[in-house]
């Protein structure tokens, strides 16, 4: 049997949630039935790069010049081009396109060339409510431009479908809840050393740590984060932070802890690829973004049997259930935040029972056998209507 020729694009292989579900899913589909490649930009930067994980993990990986992020009339009509003319070569009979620019370019490629099914995967929407407004219409005009030819929309959180809905993106039966999912076996607890791990670090073995992962930019909100440590701190002063991760806001997070007085209270790791051992020497996870899709450190932290405290948005509050896995506040609400990291900090108790309930839950909803037999399932319903077999 003639296996069926996939491409997925995405705009750049920094190391993020969007980028390892392309990833995985390119490499962990049923290679008898499909033929897999993974087509991106060249950037990078300081949160780190996939390209050599994607090249060790044996993916097809063309890389376009190109595609940047950044909005660039010339280099966008080129990356339309030579993206028509990759696609039309390569014969592919599905498109899978992830994040914005790539989401856009990619699917006005693939209709131009003429393949059959389209397929974008929304890892939150490219639109936000911190944006100006004309840049978020903007986005939603690109987005209802492509609307019409793409067959499905795969969404990682519930959340996600109302949004698109009430800005006039598709029809519901076109959205598809399917988890970017973790690989289970990564994500262990038993299999990390807490003591040596924080021996490496320089944490005392006995002090509470909150911690987070993630990158260093206004979506993660890191200052602010910053900030509720500093409540923290003044309330519980034995208490230590770490934060794992690097990006382009690092030195306003260097000055801000500066600033709250908890330079050699928080360590920066720095980039790091081992975030399951990073999260073995935390107590409480806190996460502070603005906007999300769903962040993948929530179920890895959930993996790490830790209890989470973070910001009520998007699929973030879809993840936590509130008082069993973590607890969750408005965003902005520094001291609610912080209350309820001191509630878990002082009640280790409550914590190993909030840990527990977390794994069981990220356990069942983020496995990745099931993500990649949920997304066979749909390359296979979509391509048996186009195609008519």
């Amino acid at each position: 049997m003639k296996r069926v020729r996939i491409l997925h694009i995405i705009t750049r292989l920094i190391l993020g949630g969007a980028q390892e579900t392309a990833m995985l899913t390119a490499e962990k589909l049923d290679s008898s039935k499909y033929e897999v490649e993974l087509l991106a930009g060249p950037q990078t930067g300081s949160e780190g790069s996939l390209i050599e994980e994607v090249h060790k993990r044996n993916v097809s990986l063309t890389i376009l010049p190109e595609l940047v992020r950044e909005v660039n009339p010339i280099k966008d009509l080129i990356a339309l081009l030579k993206l028509y003319r990759f696609i039309k070569i390569g014969n592919y009979r599905l498109v899978h396109t992830h994040s914005s620019k790539a989401g856009i370019l990619g699917r006005l490629a693939a209709r131009l060339a003429g393949v059959p099914v389209i397929v974008h995967t929304v890892h939150g929407w490219s639109f936000h409510d911190f944006m100006p407004p004309i840049t978020r219409r903007m986005y939603i005009i690109l987005e209802k431009l492509c609307a019409p030819f793409t067959n499905a929309y795969i969404i990682v959180t519930q959340r996600d479908l109302p949004k698109g809905i009430s800005a006039g993106i598709s029809q519901p039966d076109k959205y598809h809840l399917i988890r970017s999912a973790i690989p289970l076996d990564e994500f262990n607890p038993e299999q990390h050393h807490r003591h040596t791990i924080r021996e490496e670090l320089g944490v005392p073995q006995g002090a509470p740590v909150v911690g987070n992962v993630g990158r260093f930019s206004l979506q993660k909100n890191p200052l602010e984060w910053v900030k509720v440590a500093g409540i923290i701190n003044r309330a519980l002063p034995e208490c230590y932070f770490l934060l794992v991760g690097d990006g382009p806001l690092r030195s306003q997070v260097e000055s801000a802890i500066r600033e709250e007085g908890l330079s050699g209270k928080i360590i920066l790791t720095g980039l790091r690829r081992d975030a399951a051992r990073m999260m073995a020497a935390m107590d409480v996870f806190l996460l502070t973004s603005l906007w999300e899709g769903l962040p993948r450190v929530v179920p890895q932290a959930m993996l790490m049997e830790l209890p989470l405290v973070a910001t009520s948005i998007d699929g973030t509050a879809e993840a936590i259930q509130e008082g069993i896995t973590g607890y969750l506040a408005s965003p902005g609400d520094l001291n609610a935040l912080a209350e309820k990291c001191l509630l878990l900090l002082r009640n280790p108790g409550k914590r190993k029972e909030m840990g527990f309930a977390a794994r069981q839950y990220a356990l069942k909803e983020f496995d990745l056998q099931r993500m990649i037999s949920q997304t066979e399932q749909l390359y296979d319903q979509l391509l048996s209507v186009q195609t008519g077999k």
